[in-house]
């Protein structure tokens, strides 16, 4: 079940996303992919045509992820950091889509890095948690400086502020330049 509190996808849908790209066939690289909630939804949206690479760096959470793999052949877990883009870039090869919801200070890095394997004008949703880069800054101190950060990589199609659902997050959608 799609629940805003639980996937920053669906609270974005909720909030008047405008911008899906993300379509049957596509092949979608997912950094932070956790215990498998969002990514199954992704899953259902790509279909049967379509794949999702899925990062995760938790081994508890890789455990869950496992099992909702299982019965999604369209979804392959990946056990890594996203840091380390060499360890899975000749398996995931070139992606149409980014999906990015990963805590951790160097968001707009690990964007960037990730990006060789992104398609050339291929798409970017990353959910940008203000509290995990810095909470010594405002929000949106720290979203400015993220956007800043890949604005030469990344044209900013759409931003959305997905409270109440997740509060100090901002969902964007990029499309690489």
């Amino acid at each position: 079940m799609w629940n805003p509190y639980r996937s920053k996808l669906a609270a974005a849908i909720i909030k008047g996303l405008k911008n899906m790209q993300i379509a049957p066939g596509s092949k979608v690289l997912y950094l932070g992919a956790a215990t498998g909630t969002t990514s199954s939804h992704v899953s259902d949206i790509v279909g049967t045509e379509g794949a999702v690479y899925c990062v995760e760096i938790s081994e508890t959470n890789m455990r869950k992820l496992l099992k909702v793999c299982e019965d999604r052949k369209n979804m392959l877990p990946i056990m890594c950091d996203a840091n380390d883009v060499e360890k899975y870039a000749e398996d995931v090869g070139k992606a149409d889509i980014i999906y990015q919801d990963i805590s951790s200070r160097d968001q707009a890095e690990i964007l960037l890095r990730n990006s060789e394997l992104l398609k050339n004008n291929g798409f970017a949703y990353v959910a940008i948690k203000s509290q995990s880069i810095s909470v010594a800054k405002s929000p949106e101190e720290v979203f400015s400086q993220f956007l800043s950060s890949i604005s030469k990589r990344f044209e900013i199609l759409e931003k959305l502020d997905i409270a109440p659902y997740s509060n100090m997050h901002l969902f964007v959608v990029l499309q690489k330049k």
